[in-house]
């Protein structure tokens, strides 16, 4: 290395000494580092060196402009970034300059484990191994992890009250002298802590149970500060368990919002609280923020280290809002990224524009049994129009279950197959995928036979479009000869499972790729399929309603279509919510309805019991319904720890009639088409979002008949009573959806790892108004800097691929 490097260290190791006042250099600090950049360029340096080195010119980028506390956090990076290339050990061995906190009789822990964040949590001081493994249950493991793990909730025990002034049932703080204590055993054995609080306008008692230590710490003439609810006995005000801490300049227990963290076992709140306030005020100052400071300033934004601190550890309110706002802002702003870099990478990609024959689209849509309705029109109209484009289609397809996606899909595949190219439609499993296959052949068999006569070039495609069907219960032979005619261009449309992915499997001209219940394939299976031809325009399709602002989110690498009206044949579910005394009268009406010829599902939330959730097991429950009270009938089991070959089986042979009921675990939320089941009973109702009781009562109403959704719930909650109000009374997915999200947040309504999406620890997706402005943040970073290579966005770009877990398109 040149000398550039050794006397840029000396520079920051002596503007870290003097307070980063920025007077080291003639010009300060930007100035030196533009001609730094450019002598730099002559050094030959590896790969990683330059990708040091601009991470160290992005560090100190804009370092006049930035308050003291942002200046000691850029030097202190951009030296452990230089020490990272084997350089900046200064002459005593140490690591840099060291931490003003530090100790004065030797360096902190911090600085012997080395200030970077990713250090193992047994760094932060009072970690030792058997607190770490107590840590690491809550997934925590490095030093970056405690500082993130945010509190749950806050006690407000800023109210400061004189003993006088107190009130039963008040949440307050007091502080007092400690007159006396004692240690009580009471008649059961139990040990009771009681002091005697006096603060000049009268006098109060405080209890603690089976904690007798706290006499030690409990002495007469101590000043304390004491924080609980005001509770009372034998007439008298009391405090019960309350908070305490001596009366000193920090208060952390009491006397503020309180942060009240997740635990495990063998850790205690107070615990928790003073180990993430040590690692808070030793660790957080060493935070990078990624967020360049012009966008903090366009949308009013803390800097990292006062939201992470201010989280924790809030002033007041108003603090901790501005602190939620900007963690709440980032989170938002790194998922824009990460799926916005997505879509601007596949759009960069040629594509195969297709000539779409409107003639022949609408003589297919006259062919129909039935009619489109407006919206199934509309979301066909934006497709065909993605198709027409140079570029590959990225768009999701969404609508309610029986919205009538599946007819949409055809007509997309009938414009690939005119053009000579495959189509390929992509099912979660085989009875899917073979409901998806006779649903095709049905309907093209029925169009062609109707244009018959009439318009007979149209009548021919469809006549002659050749579907097959790949999935993994064919025979070795079976596979071998569909895997033979999807290569020679035999078959123009192939429906199938994940069998379409695997090696082996290549097509002669896949036009189109279309996944449906896409949310039940990972990113790189979604990847796999579109890699099967020359980028490959791409539908994926969700039977669950998804509200616009969680579909934003997930999905903003797609474009959207939203089939939002059911078809005018689409009968009304009756549903009704039942007490526990009601059952044996569902019971007999689901036992009416199979003497009808009817068949029945029942869903039970757990398969094995459970003695924190009082919902019924699958097993037992299907055990005591098939010997005491339908004996007579045929019943049938499904859940999701049997093979998956035994549950294709299942649903199958109660798809055929074989069974009249089949009793299951929410495995069935989206699943077979059962024309002939007319009743959905779901046990533990109150167990289940709106969105997936919903999902349950799709499953009937599919036929002819008149169906209906029975809603069992033990003892349910304010919240669950609410849900199945709602449900009772409303059949739209999508309105329902949006309270769902309203009440219980995104990662219940919908799993974020089952979506793709990384684990949100602050953001709720009802924060409209701050995912909006991320959005536009995202828009206008990648509008300047498509791939975020500049030296003032390169922490932003490095924090996103950390955020995501893996490269994306913006490495």
């Amino acid at each position: 290395m040149g000398l550039d490097f050794e006397k840029l260290i000396k520079i920051l190791t002596a503007e870290h000494a003097d307070g980063c006042q920025n007077r080291m250099v003639i010009g300060g600090l930007d100035k030196f580092m533009t001609t730094w950049l450019q002598a730099t360029e002559k050094e030959s340096l590896s790969k990683d060196q330059k990708e040091q080195v601009a991470g160290v010119a992005a560090c100190l980028q804009g370092y006049a402009q930035k308050p003291i506390a942002e200046r000691l956090v850029a030097i202190q990076r951009a030296l452990e970034m230089l020490q990272s290339l084997g350089l900046g050990q200064n002459r005593e061995g140490g690591r840099g300059p060291r931490q003003s906190e530090a100790p004065r009789n030797g360096r902190s822990k911090a600085e012997q484990a080395g200030s970077g964040l990713k250090s193992p949590v047994t760094a932060v001081r009072g970690v030792q191994s058997a607190l770490a493994r107590r840590l690491a249950q809550l997934g925590v493991h490095t030093v970056e992890d405690l500082l993130y793990l945010f509190p749950r909730r806050y006690d407000d025990f800023s109210n400061l009250k004189t003993i006088r002034d107190l009130r039963y049932g008040e949440e307050v703080t007091i502080i007092g002298v400690v007159q006396e204590a004692q240690n009580q055993q009471t008649r059961s054995g139990k040990m009771l802590t009681k002091a005697v609080i006096s603060d000049g306008t009268g006098f109060v008692e405080a209890i603690w149970f089976n904690q007798p230590y706290l006499l030690r710490q409990l002495t007469r003439g101590r000043q304390i500060v004491l924080s609980g609810r005001v509770d009372q006995y034998l007439g008298r005000l009391t405090f019960q368990s309350p908070q305490w801490e001596r009366l000193t300049g920090d208060l952390v227990h009491t006397g503020r919002l309180v942060p009240v963290y997740p635990l495990t076992s063998g850790l205690t709140a107070r615990r928790m609280r003073s180990l993430i306030k040590s690692a808070v005020e030793e660790w957080a100052p060493r935070v990078v923020d990624c967020l360049p400071q012009s966008l903090r300033e366009t949308y009013n934004l803390v800097d990292m280290v006062t939201a992470i601190q201010q989280v924790h550890f809030p002033d007041n309110w108003d603090s901790l809002a501005r602190a939620r706002q900007r963690l709440c802002f980032e989170e938002f702003l790194l998922i824009q990224l990460g799926v916005m870099g997505q879509r601007i990478a596949w759009q960069k990609q040629p594509g195969r524009p297709m000539v779409v024959d409107q003639a022949m689209l609408n003589a297919f849509m006259n062919a129909l049994p039935f009619k489109l309705t407006a919206a199934q029109q509309r979301a066909l109209r934006e497709i065909t129009e993605d198709l027409q484009r140079p570029h590959p289609m990225s768009r999701l397809l969404q609508g309610d279950v029986g919205s009538g996606k599946t007819v949409v899909a055809l007509g997309a595949m009938l414009v690939a197959v005119a053009n000579g190219m495959q189509a390929v439609l992509m099912a979660p499993t085989e009875i899917l995928a073979e409901q998806h296959y006779k649903t095709l052949t049905a309907l093209l068999q029925n169009a062609a036979d109707a244009l018959q006569g009439h318009v007979a070039t149209t009548a021919r495609l469809m006549a002659q479009a050749r579907v097959g069907l790949l999935i993994g219960s064919l025979s070795a032979a079976e596979k071998e000869e569909r895997r033979r005619q999807i290569a020679n261009g035999e078959l123009d449309i192939i429906v199938g499972t994940h069998a379409l992915i695997q090696e082996g499997v290549s097509f002669k001209d896949l036009g189109l790729a279309i996944v449906d219940e896409q949310h039940r394939f990972g990113v790189a299976q979604r990847a796999a399929l579109r890699q099967k031809g020359y980028n490959p325009h791409m539908l994926v399709m969700s039977a669950t309603p998804i509200p616009r602002t969680l579909a934003l989110t997930i999905y903003g690498d797609l474009d959207l279509s939203v089939i939002d009206e059911l078809p005018p044949h689409r009968q009304k579910i009756i549903t009704r919510w039942l007490a526990p005394r009601e059952r044996e009268r569902a019971y007999a009406f689901l036992r009416a309805q199979i003497e009808k010829g009817r068949q029945a599902f029942i869903i039970c939330p757990l398969i094995e019991e459970s003695e924190k959730i009082e919902a019924k097991a699958a097993v037992n429950e299907y055990e005591r319904l098939r010997d005491e009270i339908f004996p007579d009938l045929r019943l049938a089991l499904l859940h999701g720890r049997m093979r998956s070959a035994d549950k294709e089986e299942v649903m199958a042979r109660f798809r055929n009639g074989e069974y009249d009921i089949l009793v299951t675990t929410p495995v069935v939320e989206v699943g077979i088409d059962v024309p002939n089941a007319t009743v959905m009973l779901v046990e533990g109702a109150d167990r289940f979002g709106l969105a997936q009781l919903h999902q349950f009562r799709g499953r009937v109403g599919r036929g002819e008949h008149q169906s209906y959704c029975l809603l069992l719930a033990e003892s349910p909650s304010f919240d669950a009573e609410h849900r199945l109000k709602i449900i009772e009374t409303t059949q739209d997915g999508f309105l329902l959806a949006e309270e769902d999200l309203k009440m219980r947040g995104p990662g219940e309504f919908f799993g974020t790892r089952q979506s793709g999406l990384p684990d949100l620890k602050v953001a709720k997706i009802g924060d409209v108004r701050i995912l909006e402005q991320a959005r536009r943040a995202a828009r206008d970073l990648l509008r300047q800097d498509p791939v975020l290579s500049q030296p003032e966005h390169q922490l932003l770009a490095q924090r996103v691929r950390e955020f995501w877990g893996r490269e994306t398109d913006l490495s």
